[in-house]
């Protein structure tokens, strides 16, 4: 089977031409015809501290706001009206770096603030059908309590659907990969005992239906700013970071012959790394509880990491 699979990847993945986030879109086309009926569309990272998949995000988001008419990023981790970034984004007040650098760890880097400034010049351009930014970060009464983790995964969802009601908007969700996931019961490691919840993921396609499309954003190996090693064969990682180009968009809704079907939709592993990592117990990091077919239906492979540039301060 795994031949087949690898054979499969290498025939259907589109290679990425490029990690510049001022490239055309082209190659990433694709992807557009997956979101055009698209009411959010969710990039979930699994690592949130690599340059390439930030840059990889932030093409994504210009190809759905310039081509099918998204517009609002909704970044999860923090409130951009607390800090002042959305203010920034619709009237050029402020200073974003400067705004930045009050926001929770996830945003503080040069990444970010280039999604921003590139938000900002659109609205320049198009002052009269501008996009917003919003962050999504659930009120502690999601957060109290015996529920608290599965507390933030349904304030998440709820974050997101009640700007969408409010505002009508097509959204881009970006955020952690276990959050954004399809995931009805998905688990996180590491964790003792390991951690199920119904994630916000599988509340939004609940809503939404196939108007809810999920990126997952996954890796090979790399630095993140620590290292990162190959991961263990069984990851669905390995496969994916061996079969296809350095960087490519696989859509994993087209049709496939039945041993890669079998594949995508057998229970597997998927990296999961975040602020607190050990090289040393890599495969303990990881999301469980449902397949490749459940949790997405596009993924954006990136073979090899390097870390996000942390906010400079303005005359560093």
């Amino acid at each position: 089977m795994t031949d087949e699979v690898t054979q499969w990847i290498r025939n259907h993945a589109h290679r990425l031409a490029s990690l510049d986030p001022q490239a055309p879109p082209a190659d990433l086309r694709p992807l557009a015809d997956m979101a055009r009926d698209a009411r959010v569309v969710a990039m979930g990272d699994a690592c949130r501290q690599t340059h390439e998949l930030s840059v990889v995000s932030h093409r994504i988001v210009r190809l759905l706001v310039e081509e099918l008419g998204f517009r609002t990023l909704a970044l999860e981790g923090d409130d951009a009206s607390r800090v002042g970034l959305d203010e920034y984004v619709r009237t050029g007040t402020g200073d974003p770096r400067a705004l930045l650098a009050e926001a929770r760890s996830f945003w503080r880097t040069e990444e970010i603030l280039d999604v921003l400034r590139w938000m900002r010049s659109y609205n320049r351009r198009h002052p009269d059908d501008p996009v917003r930014f919003v962050g999504v970060a659930p009120s502690r009464r999601f957060t109290s309590g015996h529920d608290g983790l599965a507390g933030i995964e349904r304030g998440l969802a709820e974050e997101t659907l009640r700007w969408y009601e409010h505002t009508g908007d097509r959204i881009v969700y970006w955020g952690g990969l276990a959050h954004t996931a399809n995931g009805a019961a998905r688990t996180v490691s590491p964790s003792s005992p390991p951690l199920t919840h119904r994630n916000a993921g599988s509340r939004l396609r609940e809503r939404f239906g196939s108007g809810y499309v999920s990126i997952g954003l996954t890796f090979h190996h790399g630095t993140a700013p620590y290292p990162v090693p190959a991961p263990p064969p069984e990851f669905a990682d390995a496969l994916l970071g061996s079969a296809g180009p350095e960087a490519y968009l696989l859509d994993l809704r087209a049709d496939v012959p039945d041993r890669v079907g079998a594949w995508l939709g057998t229970p597997t592993r998927t990296r999961l790394i975040g602020p607190d990592y050990d090289p040393r117990d890599d495969a303990a990091y990881h999301m469980s509880g449902g397949s490749l077919a459940d949790w997405f239906d596009a993924v954006v492979h990136v073979r090899e990491v390097t870390p996000v540039r942390p906010l400079r301060d303005e005359d560093g």
